[in-house]
């Protein structure tokens, strides 16, 4: 896509999208992204695998390269040794060096997995910054760099001082805005590289490296921020009840991150299409239409959903996930799941274990899980009929499953009622 008057029309985007927080000079960066620019995120490695909330920033990298820039992806070899002050406590154990480049070159593959290393001429780049901190000695480091820093603006930033008036900060990561303005510098000078994009949280971090490129090398460059995403509830973006949504396929299941995304609430889905997916305004209006003529089709849900799935994992992931979510509720037939789609499926139920030489009752089973408090809340939901087991209706109240009824020998499904999920396992 050619780059001439794209300016404008890239920032107007990114706005709509609700994906800009801050920006330097916003004429000048127009100008800027009028003609084909080099624009790099810095992903640290806390963790083996990244997040959703990473998403939010690397999805407009993304945009970026489609509008005909050229991505640079940065993994932080050094910085992710040092951690960023915006921690949540000051008392961290940092990691040892061999895991911290077995996860850079995790999340590098991960990285790579959204962007186009073959496009031409704008292909992506990916880098560590490990590559050049590493020639630095101390000394070096004061010298050449550091002796640009001003102690008093280091401390005006908002994660510094926020973590002042808290727990206090260590050298080690008051110095984190050094190292990350070094990478602006470096990749300056190898890359000409001219924007830096991160959450919002970073925008202390990024000015100082636009700081160290004008007095060093006297040159001048432009920062873009994106807001830090929290549902409207106030609930805290990319966390469940049993922890934060990954894109690791190992950490956070295909099924699970599906329905992570299908449960999002009415007033966070139609903003979640807008930063998520590439879905035009046109197409994104129509969904918004439908979910306000029939709200109960949960359209929207279903569509950021599909497309989020097939996006981080794939296409033939995301439909095997929606079948097992229709199999679950008797939509589908159960038996047809893979193994492994169904276990991951059912992990995150309520669940109790049992040996395969002595099976309960399925009232027992149902205690068991605790879905219900009593073996006479179990008999009236069979009374009821709105006990099921694989999606059969259970009808006896001795009923107790056979071997059969374990699929791929190792779990089966009990249903209260509609919703009401629970797995029994065999050890």
């Amino acid at each position: 896509m050619s780059t001439v008057n794209k300016g404008k029309e890239l920032l107007e985007e990114l706005r709509w999208r609700g994906l800009i927080a801050q920006t330097t000079d916003e004429k000048a960066l127009i100008e800027q992204l009028d003609k084909p620019t080099t624009v790099y995120l810095g992903i640290d490695p806390t963790a083996p695998s990244i997040h959703c909330g990473n998403l939010v920033v690397l999805l407009v990298l993304k945009r970026m390269q489609q509008f005909g820039h050229t991505p640079i992806a940065l993994v932080g070899g050094s910085t992710g040794l040092v951690g960023d002050p915006s921690g949540k406590s000051e008392e961290r154990s940092f990691n040892d060096e061999a895991v911290v480049k077995e996860w850079v070159e995790r999340i590098r593959k991960q990285v790579s997995k959204f962007l186009d290393f073959e496009a031409s001429p704008n292909g992506a780049i990916a880098v560590n910054n490990y590559d050049w901190t590493k020639e630095y000695s101390a000394l070096r480091l004061l010298r050449e760099i550091g002796k640009h820093f001003s102690v008093n603006q280091m401390l005006s930033k908002d994660s510094v001082q926020s973590r002042i008036e808290a727990n206090g900060i260590s050298y080690t990561e008051f110095s984190y805005q050094v190292l990350q303005g070094l990478d602006y510098l470096e990749l300056y000078r190898r890359h000409n590289c001219t924007l830096q994009i991160g959450g919002s949280d970073q925008w202390g971090n990024i000015v100082a490296g636009l700081d160290l490129i004008r007095k060093v090398e006297g040159g001048s460059a432009h920062c873009l921020t994106s807001p830090l995403l929290v549902k409207s509830d106030g609930s805290k973006f990319g966390k469940t009840a049993s922890g934060t949504v990954w894109l690791d396929p190992e950490m956070t299941s295909p099924y699970a991150f599906y329905q992570y995304w299908i449960n999002t609430p009415d007033a966070d889905v139609i903003g979640f299409l807008k930063v998520f997916t590439f879905l035009n305004r046109e197409e994104i209006s129509a969904i918004e239409k439908s979910m306000q003529e029939n709200p109960g089709a949960r359209q929207a849900q279903r569509t950021l959903a599909r497309e989020l799935t097939s996006l981080v994992h794939s296409s033939a992931d995301a439909e095997r996930v929606e079948f097992a979510a229709k199999a679950l509720f008797g939509q589908a037939e159960l038996s047809e799941l893979d193994e492994k789609t169904l276990t991951s499926s059912l992990k995150e139920l309520p669940s109790t274990s049992i040996s395969l030489s002595e099976i309960p009752s399925w009232v027992d089973l149902l205690v068991a899980t605790g879905v219900v408090d009593s073996k006479s809340a179990a008999r009236r939901i069979v009374k009821e009929g709105g006990a099921y087991l694989n999606n059969q209706k259970v009808s006896e109240e001795g009923f107790t499953p056979q071997k059969s009824d374990f699929l791929h020998g190792k779990v089966a499904l009990l249903r209260k009622g509609k919703r009401d999920l629970a797995a029994v396992w065999v050890k």
